[in-house]
């Protein structure tokens, strides 16, 4: 009889529904706050202004600490919308299949197609957001005359909408979706896999296993992703020239012409940066994760 006594599975039901949804997203935002200085870092350094170094100290001496900020307004949003579709579709889609498995472990490549897909669906809705923030860091890098001069995050985007029409918001969204798919293929998949393999055969302790298994998964993102970063960033920030002519066609345009400049190396410029950007990012959100499920479990939810 003690079983009649639940009056309230449909609060519960959608709050398990919603559960992985807000938690994704207020990990990747909290990631985001620690993350979003060495991402200036880094995308300056792929549009060519120097080392790490050289950029850090340009940025300090013209701009002020407030530089290494510019464009959070545009993070937040993208990790509100993208990292809240990503990780709750993923672990959405990994009970769906452990169930359909019978409650076993999946093997490494379901956790990979779970991934990319994951990957697929977060990009497809924090595309906007994508394109705000990559324009509102690129602005202060360009000629005077052509700066669009974005306050925050939601003028940005209303001006891509009004000068440029609604569609203008998923521009680079192809590389921006494949990017996404390597991303979280390499980081949620080795992320699962990782955390199975520090508990079972390694026997570590609980923290032990969110540090290693999210270091392992931070660096399989980084290396799965940067090509298509690489090519991703470039599209986003090409302008017309005199003539109105853009350096490049599409995605697939600008990664042949970048293979015969400088071969596949070419592609994983900036990699230590990358790495040093990508991976704590990753890190972040699984602990974020990790201790805001530890809390949600201290307070019944």
């Amino acid at each position: 009889m003690g079983d009649e006594k639940k009056p309230k599975p449909a609060t519960s039901g959608v709050w398990s529904t919603v559960k992985p949804f807000v938690n994704g997203g207020a990990s990747g935002m909290l990631a985001t706050c620690v993350i979003q200085p060495i991402d200036m870092i880094k995308v300056r350094i792929q549009l060519g202004q120097g080392s790490a170094a050289q950029v850090t100290s340009n940025m300090l001496k013209n701009d002020g600490i407030g530089a290494f900020y510019k464009g959070l307004t545009a993070g937040l949003l993208r990790q509100a919308t993208y990292t809240t579709a990503r990780l709750g579709s993923f672990r959405i889609l990994t009970s769906k299949a452990i169930e359909a498995n019978d409650g076993k472990p999946l093997p490494l490549y379901q956790k990979a197609l779970c991934g990319l897909t994951a990957g697929a669906i977060g990009a497809t809705v924090g595309s906007p957001a994508d394109l705000a923030l990559i324009r509102m860091q690129a602005d202060a890098t360009l000629p005077a005359a052509q700066r669009r001069h974005y306050t925050n995050a939601f003028h940005a985007l209303y001006r891509i909408v009004s000068d440029e029409g609604i569609l203008a918001l998923w521009k680079g969204a192809g590389p921006t979706v494949v990017r996404a798919m390597a991303l979280n293929m390499g980081m949620l998949a080795s992320y699962d896999q990782s955390v199975e393999f520090c508990k079972d055969s390694l026997g570590l302790g609980e923290v032990a296993t969110v540090v290693g298994a999210s270091s392992v998964s931070g660096f399989f993102a980084a290396a799965c992703s940067l090509p298509f970063d690489y090519v991703k960033t470039q599209i986003q920030k090409m302008q017309p020239d005199a003539e109105g002519k853009y350096p490049y066609t599409g995605s697939l345009d600008c990664a042949v012409k970048t293979f015969k400049a400088g071969g596949p190396l070419k592609f994983y410029t900036g990699f230590p940066v990358y790495c040093v950007r990508i991976a704590p990012h990753v890190m972040m959100t699984w602990i974020f994760l990790d201790q805001i499920q530890k809390l949600e479990k201290s307070r019944g939810l």
